[in-house]
């Protein structure tokens, strides 16, 4: 890695996104002031840094691609960066946007009175349908929690480890009790990958999928048990139908290395 007063460069760059994921970063507290102390951010515009073209030796990006201008820009963004790691659903999977993709051209018409003067993409895709991402961290929003251990791990040299297990599992270690079998709520913890810290089974909530699903997602026997617990057809593909619908979607899933 090129070296400034004998640190690595960051940058973190926004697309199509809510800045959701960019506030990890800033809810680090004290744990950012410890990273401003390791690293040169040389641009971060949600904490008033701004040198966009300036090449860094890790760079994060929030945001799917949806226009024109964010396909040239990651292009450009990608050459100038060492390690590029994807932030957040809209990056990793298309996010929420992406609902879009399952409509062809049908959105815009039903969303603006002029929709020839849009200037978008027929589509809404994450960054690895367009450059090469070295690392991924999924969720929606990631966590501070997330952020920590993958800079650490950076900064010292250690390839980050990858979450493959699904939410199920941490649920069973943190000694959350089931949503599904304790009160017959519709989770989507058997096909979403952990990271999230469980958040919302926690709270006696059900799972709605926003960490992505598994590299390997056995939807036909999530659906048949949604199916047990009363839910109808429709209602079942909604549930797969939400923040990572191009992903969870059968034959939308993609491999991820």
């Amino acid at each position: 890695m090129s070296r400034v007063a004998n640190r690595p460069t960051v940058s973190v760059h926004k697309f199509s996104s809510c800045d959701g994921c960019q506030l990890a970063f800033l809810n680090m507290g004290e744990g950012l002031i410890d990273l401003a102390q390791q690293v040169e951010i040389v641009h971060f515009a949600e904490a008033g840094m701004v040198a966009p073209e300036r090449a860094t030796d890790i760079t994060f990006v929030e945001g799917s691609v949806s226009t024109p201008e964010d396909q040239e820009r990651i292009q450009q963004i990608r050459q100038r960066s060492g390690l590029l790691i994807t932030i957040g659903a809209c990056a990793t999977s298309g996010g929420i946007q992406a609902l879009r993709n399952l409509q062809g051209e049908d959105w815009r018409a039903s969303l603006y009175a002029t929709p020839e003067t849009i200037a978008s993409l027929a589509t809404s895709t994450p960054i690895s349908d367009h450059v090469k991402v070295d690392l991924e961290l999924w969720g929606c929003p990631i966590r501070s929690e997330q952020l920590l251990p993958l800079l650490h791990d950076l900064l010292h040299g250690v390839q980050p480890g990858k979450m493959e297990e699904p939410l199920c599992q941490s649920c069973k270690r943190s000694g959350v009790i089931c949503t599904v079998v304790s009160q017959g709520k519709p989770c989507m913890g058997p096909v979403t990958r952990g990271g999230c810290g469980a958040v919302c089974p926690r709270m006696g909530r059900d799972c709605y999928g926003c960490s992505g699903p598994i590299d390997h997602p056995n939807r036909a026997a999530l659906e048949r048990c949604l199916e047990g617990l009363g839910l109808l057809p429709d209602t079942i593909q909604r549930r797969f139908k939400m923040i990572h619908a191009t992903q969870f979607g059968g034959d939308h899933r993609r491999e991820k290395a």
